[in-house]
């Protein structure tokens, strides 16, 4: 699904972003909104989510280099993202079962959508969401996510559970990395000059939480 990197812009939107309690700016077109889901929706999350995992369920995939990966994984929406030892993909269907993934179920896309027009992407639409399960040890590498062609649309990002240790760089792997911890209910967006930033989650430390027990969800909202 990849394609060639389109120039991003950056309007004077991306370099002026308010450093504000519920808004804390990353980088050009990325920022941090603390506790944008409140407690009582992100139970309903998780309830909605229980329907999309009977129907796709979390599974541990492998890279093309072979590694079976600590995060399992499952998508939701008309689009969702594989690896498999051919390389990584965007498939209509789940390989697994054959059939289409499970629809983003509402409560999900109106977070997604109203937290990338805060950070002043209003024109995003997410057609996939990767679900990620982390337990205690499981991380994920600096890495940049450019299989998608939209490239000009924002990845969103939703914790919930576990607090984690984000990291976020820059367009260059050499770009030293911020770390930020995410408590359950922070929301992280980026895009336009940040849109292909490196960014990784560190080993999830041991703990439980009220809503997940212990793991923390992560979901990664993206215009494919």
């Amino acid at each position: 699904m990849a394609a060639e990197t389109p120039p991003l812009s950056t309007p004077d939107l991306f370099r002026s972003l308010p450093d504000t309690p519920d808004l804390l700016p990353l980088a050009a077109g990325a920022a941090v909104l603390p506790g944008f889901v409140d407690e009582a929706s992100a139970a309903t999350c998780l309830v909605a989510l229980r329907g999309v995992l009977n129907d796709a369920p979390l599974r541990h995939m492998v890279t093309p280099g072979g590694h079976r990966m600590t995060v399992a994984m499952s998508n939701c929406g008309p689009w969702g993202w594989t690896s498999s030892k051919t390389g990584y993909r965007y498939s209509r269907t789940d390989p697994e079962s054959g059939r289409p993934w499970p629809a983003i179920p509402p409560v999900l896309r109106d977070i997604a959508e109203r937290a990338a027009a805060r950070v002043g992407f209003d024109t995003f639409h997410p057609d996939a969401c990767l679900i990620n399960r982390y337990r205690p040890g499981a991380k994920l590498s600096p890495h940049q996510d450019r299989d998608e062609r939209a490239l000009d649309q924002p990845i969103v990002s939703l914790s919930l559970g576990l607090p984690a240790t984000f990291q976020f760089g820059g367009p260059a792997r050499r770009t030293r990395l911020q770390r930020t911890v995410l408590e359950s209910g922070d929301v992280v967006v980026w895009g336009g000059p940040s849109r292909l930033a490196y960014h990784g989650v560190l080993p999830l430390a041991e703990g439980r939480h009220p809503l997940t027990g212990a793991c923390r969800i992560n979901l990664s909202f993206r215009q494919v």
